[in-house]
């Protein structure tokens, strides 16, 4: 017979055997049979470092005036942006985001943290793609992964401030079923969080540990391409050398 250890030893692992499944499954989803509708896949949101910012100012300031704009509420300089990066907290707040397989940042997420005590379960989000990155849903994942985190870390208002013609934002804000006020060229939105779960505690888990490594392995992928190019150019030089000395 099962102790109360036991059975809820065999209840964790079986989840955790769901969870992966389900992650696979959605990593290799094609195209929806239904109207043949594009099925998103599973997106490696990594959170992010003091030692990655960098990649986070060359991702904000890649950015078109526009999105600069819709970002942060004006169109901020390359001096500005580089005084955010600086300015950011990652050990109050929560900086995550999306690398391609060249290890370039192309969507980050900020989800801030309130410093008030008597705002202390409230956090706001905020988001920026890269503009050859629309329409992968990357906005909605990481605003996805922003609900989640918030919920395991006790957030129970997740707020977000944005621009009324930052329709996009407003759109993913809406379908997540937040209450949107706009008030002239301003809008707000506001999420009621429920509280974690061990299915939501478990989920964050999984998909932090399997977007660390799939940025190891980019990482390793990275720098054999970089030790291959490096070869390829020590040859190319002992070929050149061997013509040389040849002669005419």
């Amino acid at each position: 017979m099962n102790s109360p250890s036991d059975t809820r030893t065999n209840r964790f692992t079986s989840r955790l055997r769901q969870l992966w499944r389900s992650v696979f499954d959605a990593a290799h989803k094609g195209p929806s049979a239904a109207g043949g509708r594009k099925s998103f896949s599973w997106v490696p949101i990594r959170s992010l470092s003091p030692r990655h910012k960098p990649r986070i100012v060359r991702h904000l300031q890649a950015l078109p005036t526009q999105d600069r704009y819709l970002r942060f509420g004006y169109a901020a300089t390359d001096e500005q942006i580089d005084r955010y990066v600086q300015g950011l907290n990652f050990v109050r707040d929560e900086i995550f985001g999306v690398f391609n397989r060249r290890l370039e940042l192309v969507a980050m997420a900020h989800l801030a943290y309130s410093v008030d005590p008597q705002w202390a379960t409230c956090a706001e989000f905020g988001v920026s793609v890269s503009p050859r990155q629309r329409g992968k849903g990357l906005g909605a994942k990481l605003f996805g992964h922003a609900v989640m985190h918030a919920r395991n870390q006790g957030v129970n208002l997740l707020f977000i401030h944005a621009l009324s013609e930052n329709v996009a934002m407003l759109k993913i804000a809406r379908h997540a079923g937040a209450a949107v006020q706009r008030d002239g060229s301003e809008s707000e939105a506001y999420l009621s969080l429920p509280q974690a779960t061990l299915d939501s505690q478990l989920s964050g888990l999984m998909q932090e540990q399997m977007a660390e490594l799939d940025y190891q392995l980019k990482m390793q992928a990275h720098q054999f391409r970089q030790w291959l190019a490096t070869v390829q150019e020590i040859r190319q030089g002992v070929r050149d050398a061997r013509h040389t000395s040849r002669g005419p």
